[in-house]
């Protein structure tokens, strides 16, 4: 065989490995995985040390892997790992049963910076990675130009035998630790987000100008004399959907227009190329990391009022009972008349409409609430999480906590949003379009078995979830319930994730058959390549996604979503953790350690996990910290009782608690039972009575 020929073969058998298809062993032998129990796949990491080598296949069972078993494996790397055959289903509980396996070789390194803080021990330096599921410290040489306690990227360089350290170098230092703005850089780096556009980008986004041109109205609908009006946050900047509902004999037309970021963002451009790398804005608690540079996202293609926005718009006839009397969609030009906040929209849902945007604001709720029923009665489940605003002072630092609930304002929007989804994934469909799917599989009826044990613990019973009315029953029968966020949290991670894909295989959250991201294209690419899809098949002359590109694009922006998602939630975690700890270190004037209302999720046999309400934030209280008693674990009923008073802490009771310690590398707080003040015990002890069982 000639040389080349060689090269060719190797670099084939490399991208075989590469993907998962064949697996070396003993130098240059390979086999197929499948013949000698072992499993391909990319490592993700927990929190507690373990983690699960991804299944490859759609469907496909991951394998777990105890931490005792990860050998140099690091998040996200690619491996090979065989599975053990004794490990697995032998003396276990039923729902513990799983495929286990032991991580035997690293194929490909992910590669992912280490962010951390830099420390020094006698002889080395080090730096400790903010994320835990970086298990060990990673050794640096000695920095130039960072000083210890500074917060940092470093870059792993090798790592071969796990009885070692892994070395590195250090690539960036962020800042001291603590410094405002350090903290969401770190973020930054860790979850590879991008930060500037490339000149060349932002150079392009510049051509189109403020404003929409007599050029850009060519073959469009003008709908400037509507009235047409925002509801979005307070703080919002870029507006992507504007409404007009009219109400009607037969019940309401529905108007719901996008900015039509198509028309500017053109396949194979450079903004396009960018916004595809990018995947969705990223919206971190200081700050947006836009998809697209700030003259489109906030200017040109937000639907500011009173200023000429380009649009895609569905047009829907609705009957008095919800459902669909006629569609259709078209390109226009709107003027939005009303920028309203959702604070605003419920104020004039809970008065008397007393002028015209009032009546279109309740004409919508009317249509909204409508659809919302219906939706519900087919199966929809409710799962709803309320969610905190973190309000940042000018350093950045967090200065009040806002719970914003999901109410009638924000239900309004949401349910014409879902429907424009549904309602332009269903036209692409039967016109065999390609486009690009936002799905929900049905979830596998081994987790849901899971899951209804986790909820008996909380003395929750269920019939058979795979049953659609008894998952329907449980999320009902937890309203108002202490441990309700507890076990929604519990089902979510026991369905499957939502997903891009190129075929349309529902949404089973949604309980609908057909349903695309249309409606954010500012922020979202999935929603830019849908309104292609339907220009294309407006006008066959333009171009748009064809079946090739899908696939992987989907998976792309799962990827891209993700990221984001957990970006979001450790920015907000963080601040959250910031502001608690401020609290603790600067007692009010009074003297009094400030406390808070708190409810017990779980009793466990460590201490209470507990929830503050009005902050959406879990912590423990240790059992070590209740130093009023010797508690003990009465496991069969899950609560916590006191040897001596017979005090009983279990779920659902409200405490009033304290910041004990608040760990920023672990993010997680401690909390401990509340003192009463010395004014209440005095009041207490004249009227000779006992102490409550809980305070």
């Amino acid at each position: 065989m000639e040389r080349q020929d060689l090269d060719l073969l190797d670099k084939a058998l490399a991208q075989l490995e590469l993907e998962g298809r064949i697996v070396r062993v003993r130098g240059d032998h390979f086999i197929l995985p499948e013949t000698a129990d072992l499993f391909t796949g990319k490592l993700q990491l927990h929190a507690g040390g373990s983690g699960h080598v991804l299944a490859e296949d759609q469907g496909g069972k991951d394998l777990f892997v105890s931490s005792d078993n990860l050998g140099t494996a690091l998040h996200g790397d690619r491996v090979v790992a065989r599975l053990i055959r004794d490990a697995r289903n032998h003396g276990r509980p039923r729902r513990d049963q799983r495929k286990e396996g032991r991580i035997l070789r690293v194929i490909e390194r992910a590669g992912t910076p280490i962010v951390g803080t830099l420390q020094k021990t006698k002889n080395f330096h080090h730096v400790v990675a903010d994320d835990p599921r970086f298990p060990r410290n990673l050794y640096v040489p000695s920095p130039e130009g960072a000083k210890l306690g500074d917060k940092v990227v470093a870059q792993l360089d090798r790592w071969e035998n796990s009885h070692v350290n892994p070395e590195g170098h250090i690539v960036e230092v962020l800042g001291q630790a603590g410094a405002p703005g350090v903290d969401m850089l770190a973020v930054i780096h860790k979850h590879g987000l991008p930060r500037e556009f490339p000149e060349s980008v932002s150079a392009e986004a510049r051509v189109f100008g403020e404003a929409v041109t007599e050029a850009d109205l060519e073959g469009r609908e003008d709908l400037r004399d509507r009235k047409v009006i925002t509801i979005d946050p307070d703080d919002a900047r870029d507006f992507d959907d504007a409404i007009e509902v009219q109400p009607t004999d037969y019940g309401w037309d529905v108007a719901v227009h996008i900015a039509d970021v198509s028309h500017y963002v053109k396949p194979g451009s450079q903004l396009d190329t960018e916004a595809r790398k990018r995947g969705n804005s990223v919206y971190l608690a200081d700050r947006v990391i836009p998809m697209l540079p700030e003259n489109l996202s906030n200017g040109l293609c937000s639907l500011r009022p009173d200023e000429d926005r380009l649009a895609f718009s569905v047009f829907a006839q609705i009957n008095k009972d919800g459902s669909i009397r006629h569609v259709r969609f078209g390109r226009s030009v709107i003027r939005s008349s009303a920028r309203l906040t959702y604070r605003q929209a419920l104020a004039l849902l809970e008065s008397s409409p007393k002028d015209e945007t009032a009546r279109r604001v309740h004409a919508a709720w009317d249509c909204s609430s409508t659809l919302r029923k219906r939706r519900f009665a087919a199966g929809a489940l409710d799962l709803e999480m309320p969610e905190v605003k973190v309000w940042l002072d000018s350093e950045g630092r967090p200065q009040k906590l806002e719970l914003v609930e999901n109410d009638i304002s924000h239900q309004l929007i949401e349910e014409l949003m879902l429907l424009a989804n549904e309602l332009v994934a269903r036209h692409l469909k039967q016109k065999k379009q390609p486009n690009i799917y936002r799905i929900h599989e049905k979830p596998d009826p081994e987790k849901l078995n899971d899951y209804r044990e986790l909820a008996a613990t909380y003395g929750v019973k269920a019939g058979d979830l795979g049953h659609r009315p008894e998952l329907q029953k449980l999320l009902d029968g937890l309203k108002g319930k202490p441990y309700a966020s507890a076990l929604k949290i519990g089902l979510l991670k026991s369905l499957k994730r939502a997903r891009y894909s190129p075929d349309p295989l529902g949404h089973f959250g949604l309980s609908k058959s057909d349903y695309s991201h249309f409606t954010s294209p500012i922020r979202r690419y999935a929603d830019l390549l849908t309104h292609r899809s339907l220009a294309r098949d407006l006008n066959p002359k333009l171009h748009g996604p064809t079946s090739k590109d899908l696939g992987p694009v989907s998976e792309h922006l799962s990827t891209t979503e993700r990221t984001a998602a957990d970006a979001e939630k450790e920015s907000v975690r963080l601040k959250k953790l910031e502001y608690f700890s401020a609290l603790a270190a600067a007692p009010t004037k009074g003297g009094e350690v400030p406390s808070f209302e708190a409810r017990v999720i779980e009793a466990r046999n460590y201490g209470l996990l507990v929830e503050l309400p009005e902050a959406m934030m879990t912590g423990l209280v240790p059992v070590s910290s209740l130093d009023d008693d010797f508690y003990h674990f009465d496991a069969p009923r899950s609560r916590l009782i006191g040897r001596h008073s017979k005090r009983v802490l279990k779920a659902g009771d409200l405490l009033r608690v304290q910041v004990a310690r608040v760990d920023p590398f672990k993010q997680q707080i401690d909390f401990k039972l509340a003192s009463r003040s010395k004014k209440f015990r005095e009041a207490r002890e004249d009227r000779n009575e006992e102490p409550p069982l809980v305070w």
